[in-house]
């Protein structure tokens, strides 16, 4: 058996990592990506380091500080409780930042594990196709069958709704879309002339998938999956507002916004605060995914 070239073999994923860089400096380049990571990092380390910064429990009461209003909202504020108080005296500013924690956690890690099961049931579908193909796809078309809320709500309304389970069930949820894409993109690729070339020296299926074909077919969807971050924490924030999201006392947008309805008319801030917080990290992250989507459209359309 002839020896595999391996820098032969590399070749490709050298060409991809120089695409994907491009994609990187397009998108940078453009005011609108530079605007939503300024937000989102900005965010993010307000959710990251605040609580612990700042010393205040969002789950500690005080009910002779309840419903306090933000700052320079009417009377009885305080600059000890920036955006004011809830009914039962917890912090706003605190509470509303731990909700974007979990919601980022969740929303990140959801994406990643779609991702990840997408991308391998698509791999092993488009390249071996035939009855591989079939059961794989008959599966995918079965869960798609499915909207993604409805289990979500059926399966965790009749277990306990822990951060995990919601993580899980989100992500096995929302894979399909995915497998669909790699699946397409690997049958396609799998007919050029590096992959062939690879077959003839003797690499292996796994070498061949895993060293050639997911570093040039995954960037693209890993740039597109951005988006699904967003989408992500509005399943997230759906799912605590009906009361299936991480249970009380950990606050979360959903939670949140649902104790602060019933104080709309005379504490509006309880239920605002949580959807100013959420609107401006959506915006941001979808800043940037459209921008990404552009400069890969713009690089791979013209390639």
């Amino acid at each position: 058996m002839a020896d595999i070239d391996v820098h032969a073999l590399d070749a490709p994923v050298d060409v991809t990592h120089t695409v994907a860089s491009r994609i990187w400096r397009m998108a940078f380049a453009s005011i609108e990506f530079r605007i939503g990571l300024t937000v989102f990092v900005l965010l993010f380390l307000a959710a990251a380091f605040y609580p612990e910064v700042s010393g205040i429990d969002p789950t500690k009461m005080n009910i002779r500080s309840k419903l306090m209003p933000p700052v320079f909202m009417g009377e009885g504020w305080s600059w000890s409780h920036p955006l004011g108080t809830d009914q039962l005296g917890r912090d706003m500013l605190a509470r509303t930042l731990v909700g974007l924690r979990y919601s980022l956690l969740i929303g990140v890690t959801t994406t990643v594990l779609m991702l990840v099961v997408g991308t391998m049931v698509g791999m092993f579908a488009g390249y071996y196709g035939k009855r591989v193909d079939m059961v794989l796809m008959r599966i995918t078309d079965a869960q798609l069958a499915i909207p993604m809320i409805i289990l979500a709500i059926t399966i965790l309304g009749v277990s306990r709704p822990t951060i995990p389970a919601i993580i899980l069930v989100l992500g096995l949820a929302g894979w399909p879309v995915y497998a669909r894409v790699m699946r397409s993109t690997v049958m396609s690729e799998r007919k050029k002339e590096y992959v062939r070339g690879a077959m003839v020296l003797g690499a292996s299926d796994m070498r061949i998938m895993f060293t050639l074909l997911l570093p040039i077919v995954l960037p693209p969807m890993a740039f597109v999956a951005v988006l699904d971050i967003a989408r992500m924490m509005i399943f997230e924030s759906v799912l605590g507002f009906l009361g299936l999201g991480v249970q009380p006392p950990t606050p979360t947008f959903g939670n949140i916004i649902s104790d602060g309805r019933k104080y709309i008319m005379n504490a509006w801030w309880i239920a605002t605060m949580p959807g100013v917080f959420l609107f401006l990290t959506l915006t941001s992250i979808n800043l940037m995914g459209a921008a990404l989507e552009r400069s890969r459209n713009v690089i791979y359309g013209g390639s």
